[in-house]
């Protein structure tokens, strides 16, 4: 089991975050007998999937959607997917998107690049 700074640290994020996510009901760490937040190996799997969840742009409301699914049993199992898929399929739009705008970078950088060449050899 591990203590909230020692999870906050492992995972690279703050102890408010994680004070956060258990306000939203997002993560619900185990308690010792002092009151103090426990986490355990599962509690941090989880926390990394969010973290994953969270870097792809997916919003805390849906995070927290499908945290209270998960909670509620196997039978929210087909909403749970929905929602995964729905996700990916957003993921895939801003896949592409960055594809498409990488592309017309590469193009603007050579075409500056060839500019400033053709000047440097016009000026010697």
């Amino acid at each position: 089991m591990y203590s909230i700074g020692e999870v906050a640290q492992m995972l690279g994020i703050s102890t408010h975050t994680l004070r956060y996510y258990e306000k939203e009901q997002i993560i619900l760490p185990d308690r010792n007998a002092n009151g103090e937040r426990l986490y355990s190996e599962s509690h941090i799997q989880w926390l990394r999937f969010v973290l994953k969840l969270k870097e792809t742009q997916m919003p805390v409301n849906k995070i927290k959607e499908y945290a209270h699914l998960y909670t509620e049993g196997e039978h929210t199992s087909l909403a749970r997917l929905d929602l995964l898929v729905e996700h990916k399929q957003s993921i895939e739009h801003q896949l592409k998107t960055l594809e498409e705008t990488n592309k017309m970078l590469e193009q603007k950088i050579n075409f500056y690049k060839e500019v400033i060449q053709n000047k440097n050899i016009v000026h010697k």
